[in-house]
């Protein structure tokens, strides 16, 4: 038996419960898991609400890294003792699981356990984003929304690293050091800002090529105006909700702009493509270049307060659970 945080119905945070849990032997091309650390993200509160839905009940979250307790047959890639991280398989809420080895990866001397729990999702995501959905270039500059959440930190500093500008948004006053802190160039706090204006201010009126919005509902719009013509705006969450139905009329009139809606677990399908976003993130974070700040650790028992604190808002950089 281990424990596990489950939601048997969808809701608040409160609907979130350690239960006993069994865990059987790894069968054909698994691996049993015991975890050292959990990652938390938005998306584990999407499932948990309903938003995404989910069969119940479910164990939540999505990420984790740990050691590997026992091989299952086929298996050649790992081994018993093996440290290893992975994102995209819900249920990571737990002790112990099953896991299939070819979505695992494993973590290399120079990176902690809990640094690859709580960056793997967030720095793909973001490997994702600046080099495939839009490759940016030295030069460019580009509008992040929630430069100070847990992705927002680490494309700050990997825009930053390859000669990018970035304006980013935030909520408070705290917030915007902490971005700047990490490598954006201009900040924006939306509270007290119309950062519409703001983006045209620093761009000379052209807007800028591309806009990472994670935000959803309350950003939507403002984040078409920042674009200039034939720009691209990449929205890839939902933080303040879903954003609504879209005539994607407005696209033309406003400059015949490009929309995509991309998704990690297209982008790492593959094993070679997770296998090179993977890589690319714990190199740039071994060089230096990116720093993995883990902000708040919770223990497992308390996921329902480390919900309850990244939907307030009060939380920055990446939290983790402790089994």
């Amino acid at each position: 038996m281990t424990k596990a945080v489950r939601f048997h119905k969808t809701g608040g945070p409160e609907v979130l419960q350690l239960d006993d849990v069994q865990v059987a032997a790894p069968g054909q091309g698994q691996v049993r898991v015991r975890h050292t650390a959990i990652g938390v993200n938005f998306v584990d509160t999407y499932q948990r609400s309903g938003l995404y839905p989910m069969q119940l009940p479910q164990v939540a979250g999505n990420e984790g890294a740990g050691v590997v307790e026992q091989v299952g047959s086929g298996v050649t890639s790992l081994k018993v003792g093996d440290r290893v991280a992975y994102t995209g398989q819900i249920g990571s809420y737990c002790g112990e699981r099953l896991l299939p080895a070819d979505r695992l990866v494993k973590i290399p001397d120079g990176i902690s356990d809990e640094q690859a729990a709580s960056m793997l999702l967030k720095g793909m995501t973001v490997h994702y984003l600046i080099h495939r959905t839009y490759p940016v270039k030295a030069g460019d500059t580009v509008l992040w929304h929630a430069a100070a959440g847990g992705v927002g930190l680490i494309a700050c500093q990997w825009l930053k690293a390859l000669g990018v500008t970035v304006i980013g948004t935030v909520g408070s006053p705290e917030k915007a050091k902490l971005a700047k802190a990490h490598g954006a160039d201009h900040v924006i706090d939306y509270s007290k800002e119309n950062f519409v204006a703001r983006v045209k201010e620093i761009t000379g009126g052209k807007g800028v090529p591309v806009v990472y919005d994670s935000v959803g509902k309350s950003t939507w719009e403002g984040s078409l105006d920042c674009l200039r013509p034939l720009g691209m705006w990449v929205t890839f969450g939902n933080a303040s909700g879903a954003v609504p139905p879209l005539n994607t009329l407005i696209l033309s009139q406003k400059g015949s702009l490009y929309l995509t809606r991309p998704t990690l677990a297209t982008y790492t399908a593959s094993r070679a493509d997770l296998e090179m976003t993977s890589k690319s993130l714990f190199d740039i974070v071994k060089s230096g270049k990116v720093k993995i700040e883990v902000s708040k650790r919770y223990k497992l028992a308390d996921a329902a307060q480390a919900h309850r604190d990244l939907e307030g808002r009060k939380t920055t950089g990446s939290v983790i659970l402790l089994p």
